[in-house]
C-alpha cells in the first residue's frame, strides 16, 4: 500500500532524498513535467484544458522530525538534537532508525522527572559501551527517525511514524494518478524542510507564482487530551484551514471549498488551530502574495512514532482535491 511504504522511508528534515526518489519514480511517467530544485523540492507539473484555467500549487512536506548525532561520548553515549520540533517526553525512550538501519533507543543523562525541555540530556544507545565501537556504525551529522511500524487499528485507523506529512505527500500522489485531465494548471511540490521552518515551499512559491496555493498537511487532533483546544475530530471528514499561528487562510477559497463540498457531499470541518503551521504560510508571503488555502487530516499524537489518523478523513481529503484542481476561479 502506497500509503504504508511512505510512512516507513527515512526521511528527516533535510535528508528527504529516498522520500523524493520513491514518489519520482511512481509519478514521473504521469505528469507533463518533473522539476529537481537545489534544494531538494520535487515539483510535478500537470497542465490543464480551461480555457480559464489559473495556476494552483499544491504543497505537501516530504520531511519528518528526526535527530542528529552532534557527539559521540567515550562512554558509547551518543548525544544528538532535535531536526523540528520533537517533544520529549514522546522522545524518551523511544526506538530510532538511523540511515544506515541501525537501531537504537532514546535514553537520559539524568532521572527522567526532571527532564523538563532540556534536551542535551537525551542520547541515543545502539548497545555499545565505547566510542571506538560506535563509530564503526554511527558519526557526526548522522539523523535518525522515530521507529513506528505501520498498522491497521480496529475500524477505519491507522498508526504510523511520519503521518505527518506522508499522509499529504500521498493524498497528492493519489489526485495526480487519478484526475489525468485537469481544468487548471497543477503544480504539484512535495517540499522539503518544513519542519525546520517551511523553506522548500518558499522557494517553490517563489518559483511557481501561483494564482492559489494549497497546504496539504495533518492538523492536531482536539478529541483527545495534549493539543490545547478546539473542534479538530477524527473520523468527521477532510478540515479546511481557516486559520494557524501562521496563516489567515483566504475567505474566497475557503468558500469555494465549502460550497464543493455541500455540493458533492464530501465530509468537512473547519480547522482553526492555537499553534502550528505549514507550508500555506510560505507561499501566502511570496513573490507580491498569494491567496492559499488548507486541505489538512486530523492526526492524534504527531510529532510522533505512533500518530492516529482515520482512513474516512483521508478518502475525504482526495475527494476534495479532484474537486478543488477542477474549479474555475474568478480570480
Amino acid at each position: 500500500m502506497l500509503l504504508k511504504e511512505l510512512t516507513q522511508l527515512h526521511g528527516v528534515s533535510g535528508y528527504e532524498r529516498e522520500v523524493k526518489n520513491y514518489i519520482k519514480n511512481i509519478i514521473s511517467e504521469k505528469v507533463d513535467e518533473v522539476i529537481e530544485d537545489a534544494i531538494g523540492n520535487l515539483i510535478a507539473i500537470k497542465k490543464g484544458n480551461g480555457d480559464k484555467k489559473k495556476k494552483i500549487m499544491l504543497s505537501g512536506h516530504m520531511d519528518e522530525i528526526g535527530l542528529q548525532v552532534i557527539k559521540i561520548e567515550d562512554n558509547g553515549m551518543i548525544m544528538v538534537k532535535s531536526l523540528g520540533c520533537s517533544w520529549m517526553f514522546t522522545t524518551y525512550q523511544s526506538r530510532v532508525r538511523f540511515r544506515n538501519g541501525i537501531y537504537g533507543v532514546v535514553e537520559s543523562r539524568i532521572r527522567p522527572e526532571k527532564l523538563e525541555t532540556k534536551f542535551t540530556e537525551l542520547y541515543v544507545d545502539i548497545g555499545l559501551s565505547s566510542k571506538k565501537e560506535v563509530e564503526k556504525y554511527i558519526d557526526i551529522g548522522d539523523v535518525a527517525v522515530y521507529a513506528g511500524e505501520y498498522a491497521k487499528l480496529p475500524e477505519d485507523y491507522i498508526m504510523a511514524k511520519a503521518i505527518d506529512d506522508r499522509v499529504g505527500c500521498y493524498m497528492m500522489m493519489e489526485t495526480l494518478l487519478q484526475e489525468k485531465d485537469p481544468y487548471n494548471d497543477i503544480y504539484y511540490v512535495f517540499s522539503v524542510q518544513e519542519e525546520v521552518g517551511c523553506r522548500g515551499s518558499e522557494v517553490t512559491a517563489n518559483r511557481i507564482r501561483p494564482d492559489i496555493g494549497v497546504a496539504v498537511d495533518v492538523t492536531p487532533a482536539h478529541d483527545r487530551p495534549g493539543d490545547l483546544e478546539g473542534s479538530n475530530t477524527l473520523g468527521k471528514g477532510v478540515a479546511i484551514k481557516i486559520s494557524d499561528t501562521s496563516v489567515i487562510c483566504d475567505e474566497y477559497l475557503i468558500e469555494k471549498m465549502i460550497t464543493c463540498c455541500k455540493e458533492k457531499k464530501i465530509d468537512f470541518q473547519k480547522e482553526v488551530i492555537y499553534v502550528g503551521g505549514t507550508d500555506a504560510s510560505s507561499i501566502n508571503m511570496a513573490g507580491n502574495g498569494v491567496k492559499v488555502a488548507g486541505i489538512s487530516v486530523v492526526t492524534r499524537y504527531t510529532h510522533g512514532p505512533n500518530a492516529i489518523v482515520c482512513e474516512k478523513d483521508i478518502k475525504e481529503a482526495i475527494r476534495l482535491l479532484k474537486e478543488f484542481i477542477n474549479l474555475e476561479f474568478d480570480i
